[in-house]
């Protein structure tokens, strides 16, 4: 593939094979008083080098990473295995995991920046904040066969970012207030330069341009300074699906996977066939996004460019039907239809309202049963899947 001149050449690694990578962000709680723990170093190293570990931004995070899986289930089963034995060292040293997209109580201020330059260097630039990004959340990559199918595949993508974002929303409570949104995560990460949002290129040549004007005015140095939403990983061949909130157990992380496997895939698939995938405008696209962060799985969204309008649920419906035979080409078809238990028993931020309802407001419970919520992961306790 050639560039145009004035830009810089990116090139995209490719897979052959629509591969699947997870990336899942738990935060570190203190067994007794269920606020956050900065103890992240302290637990990495005693789990030692390992691929599949990773420090964040913040000391009370750490990230669980799969390698390179062909399929939901096998993506799972590579988490899992990371997990379990984690999960021991942490509750050895007195405290649980925790995932969700913001915990209920905690104070920003009490954090601390993992000791790197990258991180001392995003907070030096983007201050308060920087510093706010008290946020967790779960990353698909999914991988594609060739550059050109990239930019395609993310611009029609964001048509189903408010079906993503409401499905894992989990992100009620602030610094001990309900903030109104079930995804205040998506609101507060998108606050970051470079984040938020991608544009809606259909060339790889227009995103070479792009990242060449950034590093020349000097907005990044790095590809992965470019922190979107959804996003080409050009090193793995991957597309970068970053809609997620945290996700608290593997039951609705193995769905939302699948979900964004089959849908990916679909897209990929429709290209080969010839088909000119749809888009919608960006301000409807951005205008979904705010509608799934601020009303969830009750959002009226906006289905395409003639500006239709339907529930995000009913929407589900058809999407889910649709996406069957792809499921079942990709090993997925149980994991995808557990998508529907999720809306139609209740969503994160549904149980973790009605559970802080239950308990006249104190958010602790709260915690405590997301915490819980980590236990029917366990294969013992999960029973078949």
């Amino acid at each position: 593939m050639s560039s145009p001149a004035g830009s810089t050449r990116i090139d995209f690694a490719g897979s052959p094979r629509p591969t699947l990578g997870v990336e899942w962000e738990f935060a570190l709680v203190d067994a007794d008083t269920r606020d956050l723990s900065n103890e992240a170093a302290e637990v990495i190293a005693e789990i030692g080098e390992n691929p599949h570990v990773h420090k964040e931004l913040l000391r009370n995070t750490v990230e669980f990473v799969t390698g390179i899986c062909a399929d939901t289930p096998e993506a799972i089963a590579d988490l899992r295995a990371t997990l379990l034995p984690a999960r021991k060292i942490v509750r050895d040293r007195g405290m649980e995991l925790f995932c969700a997209g913001t915990h209920p109580f905690a104070k920003w201020s009490a954090q601390k920046l993992t000791d790197a330059p990258r991180y001392a260097e995003l907070i030096k630039r983007t201050q308060w904040w920087g510093r706010q990004m008290l946020i967790w959340g779960v990353h698909v990559h999914v991988g594609v066969s060739s550059a050109h199918k990239v930019m395609p595949i993310i611009s029609s993508l964001l048509n189903q970012y408010p079906h993503l974002l409401a499905l894992s929303a989990s992100s009620p409570y602030w610094d001990g207030e309900d903030t109104g949104y079930a995804s205040n995560r998506a609101m507060m990460f998108q606050q970051l330069p470079t984040a938020g949002l991608p544009f809606q290129f259909q060339t790889w040549a227009e995103f070479e341009r792009f990242v060449a004007d950034q590093k020349k005015t000097g907005i990044i140095d790095h590809m992965n300074e470019i922190r979107w939403d959804i996003r080409p990983s050009p090193h793995l061949g991957t597309i970068e699906v970053r809609v997620f909130d945290g996700i608290s157990n593997l039951r609705e992380l193995g769905a939302l996977v699948a979900l964004t496997h089959c849908l990916v895939v679909d897209l990929d698939r429709r290209l080969d066939a010839g088909e000119q995938l749809p888009t919608m405008p960006p301000w409807h696209v951005q205008e979904n996004k705010w509608r799934a962060a601020r009303y969830g799985l009750d959002a009226e969204i906006i289905l395409d460019a003639d500006s239709n309008e339907r529930l995000v649920t009913d929407d589900l419906d058809d999407i889910l039907n649709r996406l069957e035979p792809v499921a079942v080409s990709l090993n997925c078809a149980d994991e995808l239809a557990e998508v529907e238990h999720i809306y139609r028993t209740g969503a994160s931020y549904q149980r973790q309202r009605r559970v802080a309802e239950e308990h006249d407001g104190d958010l602790r419970a709260v915690v405590d049963a997301l915490i819980g919520e980590l236990d029917l992961g366990e294969p013992e306790q999960q029973g078949a899947s």
